[in-house]
C-alpha cells in the first residue's frame, strides 16, 4: 500500500471542534501491514479514531455491527467473504451504515458494482493520507467518496439508460423489483448489454433475470415477455 505521509495533518477545523466531532472508523483488510499503515495514518488526524480493524469479511461484519462506526473502510478482496458481499450483509443488518471500499488498483466496473450494491465510496490505495482523511470525513457527513473518473462513468451509465426507463408497474406482480427494472429497460428497447450497463450488472445476470421473467409469465420468447409486460402496464393504468 502506498500512503503519502509528507505534510502535517489536515486540521480543517479548530482542535476543540474536531475533538467533539471525531469520525469513528473500522478498517478491514486481509493484510496486517496494510491495516497498520492505514490505522496509523488515520490516527494522526486529531478528529479521526480507528475503533477496530478486521482481517476478513466476516470480522468486518461483526465489528461493524458491534461498534456502529461512522465509516467502514474495507478492502474489496477480503478473505472468507469479499468486500461487496460483506458490505451487503452489513447493510442488511445495519441500515444506514456508510461503507467505503478500498482497491489496490483502479477498476471502474468494480467501482460501479460496489456503488450499485450500496457503497458510499470507492477509493484506491495510492490515495495520500490527507485525501483519505478528507474523504472519510465527507462520507461521515453523507457525501460520496469517488474519483472524477468514476463520476463520469456514472454519468455515462445514466445517459445509456432509455429515456422512458421506469414504466408503470402493477401493484401486485409475480416479478421482483429487479425483474421489473430489467423488463422496463427491455420495453424501452434496451438490449441485454444496454440493460446490464444501465443497472450495473453483468450481461449474464440480466439474461438470468430475463429467463425468470419468461418463466413467470409462461412465455417462450423475449418479445412475448415484453408484450406481457406492456399489457400489465396498460391494465394498471386503466385500473
Amino acid at each position: 500500500m502506498k500512503l503519502i505521509t509528507d505534510g502535517g495533518p489536515d486540521l480543517g477545523h479548530d482542535r476543540e471542534t474536531q475533538l467533539k466531532e471525531r469520525v469513528r472508523v473500522v478498517i478491514a483488510d486481509g493484510d496486517p501491514l496494510a491495516r497498520r499503515v492505514v490505522r496509523d495514518a488515520l490516527q494522526r488526524q486529531p478528529d479521526i479514531v480507528v475503533v477496530a480493524d478486521a482481517r476478513d469479511g466476516v470480522e468486518a461484519e461483526e465489528l461493524t455491527c458491534h461498534y456502529r462506526p461512522d465509516v467502514l473502510l474495507m478492502e474489496t478482496a477480503l478473505p472468507r467473504m469479499d468486500g461487496i458481499a460483506s458490505m451487503q450483509q452489513i447493510l442488511e443488518r445495519t441500515p444506514g451504515a456508510r461503507v467505503v471500499l478500498f482497491s489496490i488498483a483502479p477498476d471502474d466496473d468494480l467501482a460501479l458494482r460496489a456503488l450499485r450494491a450500496g457503497a458510499a465510496g470507492f477509493l484506491t490505495k495510492d490515495i495520500d493520507q490527507v485525501a483519505l482523511a478528507r474523504a472519510l470525513r465527507g462520507v461521515a457527513r453523507g457525501e460520496a467518496a469517488i474519483s472524477r473518473r468514476i463520476a463520469m462513468r456514472l454519468v455515462e451509465v445514466l445517459r445509456a439508460a432509455p429515456s422512458d426507463y421506469g414504466g408503470l408497474r402493477p401493484v401486485r406482480s409475480v416479478l421482483t423489483a429487479r425483474e421489473w427494472e430489467v423488463l422496463d429497460l427491455l420495453i424501452g428497447g434496451a438490449s441485454t448489454d444496454e440493460a446490464a450497463m444501465a443497472l450495473v450488472l453483468t450481461p449474464d445476470t440480466v439474461y438470468s433475470h430475463i429467463k425468470s421473467i419468461m418463466r413467470k409469465f409462461g412465455v417462450r420468447s423475449r418479445a412475448d415477455a415484453i408484450a406481457a409486460g406492456r399489457a400489465l402496464q396498460r391494465a394498471s393504468a386503466a385500473a
